[in-house]
């Protein structure tokens, strides 16, 4: 009897460890999976941003000769919605507005290039759909 008492205090023991090992195995998996994905995501971000496109202040709007400013472009990358400037090519700024979250309408126009011809309206249309 004692023996058999033993015997199955032993196997909730290994049971006991086995789900718990079972359990740090999973978290485990889960943390590197996320981790990877942010990490990815970053690298994505690093490499497409221009060094010349945002000072220290955030500002990158350039004027032509006539005075007036440049114009933006609201395009899609990774899903997300970024910011050129004028040129299509400079970066203007990353958002964290998903693509697939906006209106079906914008998001054909966010595809095609959405073109914005002040900053006002570039922030208004940014707060608006933040959040």
């Amino acid at each position: 009897m004692k023996k058999d008492v033993e015997t199955m205090r032993s196997r909730y023991i290994i049971g006991f460890f086995a789900v718990f090992l079972i359990f740090a195995l999973l978290l485990s998996a889960g943390y590197k999976m996320t981790y990877d994905r942010v990490a990815e995501r970053q690298t994505a971000r690093e490499e497409n941003t221009d060094a010349r496109s945002i000072t220290a202040e955030g500002e990158a709007v350039q004027e032509t000769e006539d005075g007036k400013e440049e114009g933006y472009y609201l395009c899609e990358l990774q899903g997300f919605v970024v910011v050129y400037l004028k040129d299509r090519e400079t970066i203007y700024e990353f958002t964290e507005i998903p693509v697939s979250d906006l209106p079906e309408e914008v998001q054909q126009e966010i595809v095609s290039g959405k073109y914005i011809s002040s900053q006002e309206e570039l922030y208004a249309f940014l707060e608006n759909y933040s959040s």
